[in-house]
């Protein structure tokens, strides 16, 4: 749960708080350190690890997993891309299919940065196409992974259907190397770990079967990358299966709260103010629609120094929030508040505020924010 602690001495509270803005995004380095090590513990092997980027997008956190010997990436935009790629990735994964003007990109990106691994995933074949010709065009030998549907139902082509035919497609088409399956399971949030695996085992079943089909196609073993937070120590007990965990790195109240299996710390934490007090027991707080991600039903965040609390509105720069306790604030007053979802929630910042022997020391910029860096 993220030693979650109901007083505000905790390892949360900021000691300079005074001269702290709100709502501020905060980040606790050690904390995140922890949580770096404790995912490489549990992928059993640093090479068999490609963190997402996608949580933070922050260049710093990026080379503290560099210099804790992790070399590979996982990224959603050009961006986050062009962002690891400055940080010095070894490999970086395009896990997002290109499309329109972002293959152009996609290639200037390799142009850019010739001496690192880059790849994307596809699952069409016009996608294919285009990357193939581009590869020939721009004479630049493309890694792609053939993305998978095994359940989710979003992106990728079910492992039952065209995906043995797309395979020994991206075989034969110039410039283009089948670099392996890309299998993600978000769909897959079960609380109880044992039902997680059984579900977790049942949707990469067809997935097996199709390696064993392309395994005797092509005389060799096909590489996978495969889940996400929940399923990632489930797949890294898969000979030969990548890991591509994200949420780990920052933690929130949303997966601390469901995957109680899971060992990490919350390592972010928005610093938020009452700006008001309509009545005893309610208070309005500065964490708006625009500075915590609103995608999910309420709660969006919890405050440790509330034991008991309801969300009764929630605009775009205000909060009301009731609670017995609000009796005990007043105007200006700081609350701490861990986002129940960190990932849509650090999008919201231009920067992070770094807290470092329980004092803000600095701030981060939230560099992979930007849809377009240089490219």
């Amino acid at each position: 749960m993220g030693n979650i602690q109901s007083n505000e001495q905790a390892w949360y509270a900021v000691g300079n708080a005074d001269d702290t803005t709100s709502p501020s995004l905060l980040v606790y380095p050690e904390r995140i350190e922890v949580n770096i090590r404790n995912m490489i513990k549990m992928a059993g092997d640093v090479s068999m690890l490609r963190p997402h980027v996608k949580t933070h997008k922050i260049p710093e956190i990026v080379r503290m997993q560099i210099n804790a010997g992790i070399s590979k990436f996982k990224c959603a935009t050009i961006s986050e891309a062009e962002m690891v790629a400055e940080c010095g990735s070894k490999d970086i994964l395009l896990a997002y299919q290109p499309v329109g003007p972002n293959i152009k990109r996609f290639f200037e990106l390799k142009k850019k940065f010739p001496g690192i691994y880059i790849s994307c995933i596809a699952d069409c074949e016009p996608v294919l196409k285009l990357l193939s010709d581009n590869a020939v065009a721009n004479n630049s030998e493309t890694p792609v992974w053939l993305d998978i549907n095994n359940g989710m139902n979003r992106t990728g082509i079910r492992p039952v259907d065209d995906a043995e035919r797309l395979f020994r497609m991206m075989i034969s088409l110039p410039m283009l190397k089948p670099e392996g399956l890309h299998v993600y399971d978000g769909h897959i949030h079960e609380p109880d770990l044992s039902l997680r695996q059984k579900l977790c085992d049942e949707d990469f079943r067809p997935v097996e079967t199709l390696l064993s089909k392309l395994h005797k196609y092509t005389g060799r073993n096909i590489k996978v990358i495969a889940g996400g937070t929940p399923t990632f120590p489930i797949h890294a007990k898969r000979p030969g299966v990548e890991t591509s965990p994200g949420t780990v790195i920052l933690w929130d109240y949303g997966y601390s709260s469901r995957f109680t299996d899971m060992d990490f710390l919350h390592a972010a934490t928005i610093l938020a103010r009452v700006i008001s007090k309509p009545s005893r027991d309610t208070v309005c707080i500065d964490i708006g629609h625009k500075a915590v991600a609103s995608e999910m039903p309420q709660p969006r965040i919890m405050i440790p120094r509330l034991k008991e609390m309801r969300v009764i509105s929630h605009n775009e720069e205000h909060m009301v929030i009731k609670s017995y306790q609000a009796a005990d604030l007043k105007t200006g007053d700081i609350l701490y508040a861990i986002p129940f979802h960190i990932c849509p929630t650090v999008d919201r910042y231009d920067k992070v505020s770094v807290v470092r022997a329980g004092n803000v020391t600095e701030e981060w910029n939230v560099a992979a924010r930007k849809r377009k860096i240089s490219l």
